[in-house]
């Protein structure tokens, strides 16, 4: 056998390298965790990948999670690792689990299930809570086994509880002495390495007592000495959950939010990113701010919102919750039972009569009407290829019409039909395509808010890299090949100053998706018990993967976990 230069070469496939530039037809050689050459390869490779018909792209880089709890017991980071994710941020929306005093430990495993709908008993269970300040944090992870890259901001509520308490949570705001000491904690925190600060400034999170969480409402001044924290520093993201809820006249408080994290840049000298979606309720709102953000951006800001590529929506059906889960008694008696007694129950004829009955009874709770939410809005998600468009003709309500059923009749057909794999989407946010393109179009967005590990038992937003490829790369043609895979590469990388990561390079880390471009599809969301004590959660799986590779080892192959943890944990860098 002929003497092996390289551990890995990826033969002959369409390198795409994340920078934007005109793919090519490449190999590429890796050895050790980096990538070594980029062209015509001649030596051989421990291991030889053809790539022929394929594309070879940068891993993607997730800067909006929250798997903060579930890397502790998942080490692949499923369902992001389905789907091309190679490199993750965590620590996003404020809530984090550092700095910690003993006593708090509980209090913070409150607030992330409170916020993110992370089980209170599964974060206690799952994680040793061996660490105190952010930097302790930091070694814990690196001890940690994962498949994944994995970098974390320090957050708002942890750093004001450590420091306020219970008087975090008032609306007065802290005094000096309060300022400084957790500047102190964010000082620490970002010369260890966290990747930046995070607030939440938004009413919609809350303690588990209704409370809004510690930070929301923080005066300018204590944000500015955070950011000038990062300032010193020279590196760091601020990133916020911002209060657009609370707009006012004229928009005063979505502008005064995207004004202050302007001054948040300028005075600090780094990148602050937010949620921005569109909102059917408030139309015009998503426009208005990235009006506001271009204006600031023009007088010297540097402002990165984020958004998704497809509706943000809640998932219902027979697996966990349907739109009639308190309809009846028949309905209610769902709620102990497995899976497959769900589907007897919906295939006896007389049970399938009463839940029919229980669901079209217009005396039912819910002000007439026996669902929790409005049919109108749902939308079926089949179990092999999901469609997540939205329009009047793809309605439940829709398609029941046109096949002469109610809309609980037509679910029930089709839960039976599919073995309960279809789903139901209720869209929440970003319900409209034309809005979801305008935001992709502007030069300062940056994609987002996927939310991996978060809403667990709600939403499934952690395969949107495949849906961005597939619908708005391939699909529609959107975006090119090589803006795409930008989109997700670089361009997410470089803002959190991840360093050799996000782009095919000689010398760049080798994090690599080896991708069957034409067979890039998803899989419906399923609901499985695998978090600690059991709880429930959404998964979602991809296909077209053929290899996704991890600082230089094949960690996925079709799918499947290949036994490799070659993960590192992410530092910001001077």
């Amino acid at each position: 056998m002929a003497d092996t230069e390289f551990d890995i070469v990826i033969r002959g496939g369409k390198v795409v390298d994340g920078t934007g530039a005109v793919a090519q037809t490449a190999d590429v050689a890796i050895k050790a965790d980096r990538i070594v050459a980029i062209g015509e390869v001649t030596g051989q490779g421990v291991r030889e990948i053809d790539a022929t018909g394929k594309i070879v792209t940068p891993g993607f880089v997730d800067i909006h999670t929250h798997l903060d709890a579930q890397l502790a017991w998942d080490p692949i980071g499923s369902s992001s690792c389905w789907h091309g994710v190679t490199s993750v941020v965590m620590g996003n929306c404020g809530v984090t689990f550092a700095p910690v005093k003993t006593e708090d430990i509980s209090h913070l495993a409150e607030m992330m299930e409170s916020v993110e709908d992370i089980p209170r008993e599964a974060i206690l269970q799952g994680l040793p809570w061996d660490w105190r300040t952010y930097g302790e944090y930091l070694s814990f992870l690196d001890g940690l086994p994962k498949g994944i890259n994995v970098g974390g901001m320090v957050g708002h509520v942890a750093v004001r509880w450590n420091v306020m308490g219970e008087e975090s949570l008032d609306e007065e705001p802290a005094n000096s002495e309060q300022i400084a000491k957790m500047c102190d904690l964010v000082d620490e925190a970002i010369g260890a390495g966290a990747l930046g600060f995070s607030t939440s400034r938004t009413l919609l999170h809350r303690t588990p007592d209704g409370r809004p969480i510690p930070g929301t409402f923080a005066d300018d001044d204590e944000l500015f000495a955070f950011a000038d924290v990062l300032g010193r520093h020279g590196r760091g993201v601020f990133e916020s959950a911002p209060r657009f809820e609370k707009a006012g006249a004229d928009w005063a408080g979505l502008k005064h939010e995207i004004q202050t994290l302007g001054e948040i840049t300028r005075r600090s000298g780094r990148p602050s990113t937010f949620g921005l979606v569109y909102n059917a309720v408030r139309p015009d709102m998503s426009d208005v701010a990235l009006a506001e953000v271009a204006s600031e951006n023009a007088n010297g800001a540097e402002l990165r919102p984020q958004t998704t590529c497809r509706p943000i929506g809640v998932v219902l059906g027979i697996q966990n919750r349907t739109p009639w889960a308190r309809a009846g008694e028949t309905w209610k008696s769902m709620q102990d039972m497995d899976l497959s007694e769900r589907l007897a129950l919906i295939r006896d004829p007389e049970s399938r009569r009463l839940l029919i009955d229980e669901a079209n009874n217009p005396e039912q709770i819910h002000g007439g009407g026996s669902a929790m939410v409005d049919l109108s809005r749902l939308y079926l998600l089949d179990a092999e290829d999901p469609d997540y468009r939205v329009g009047a003709d793809g309605t439940l309500e829709a398609k029941a019409a046109q096949a002469g059923v109610t809309p609980v009749e037509y679910f029930l057909t089709e839960t039976d039909r599919s073995n309960g794999s279809v789903m139901l989407s209720l869209p929440i946010l970003n319900q409209d395509y034309d809005a979801i393109e305008t935001m992709m179009e502007d030069e300062a967005i940056v994609m987002g808010l996927a939310d991996a590990g978060a809403h667990v038992g709600q939403i499934m937003d952690s395969s949107q890299p495949t849906y961005f490829l597939s619908h708005w790369v391939r699909d529609t043609e959107f975006f090119t090949l090589e803006e795409g895979v930008r989109r997700i590469t670089s361009d997410t990388a470089d803002l959190f100053g991840l360093v050799d990561r996000g782009r095919i390079a000689e010398g760049a880390y080798a994090d690599i998706n080896v991708i069957d471009f034409e067979k890039l599809s998803l899989t419906g969301p399923e609901y499985v018990h695998d978090f600690p004590g059991g709880a429930g959660r959404y998964i979602q799986r991809g296909a077209g993967y053929n290899a996704t590779i991890v600082n230089g080892k094949v960690f996925m192959e079709d799918g499947q976990h290949t036994g490799e943890l070659a993960g590192m944990t992410l530092r910001s860098t001077d």
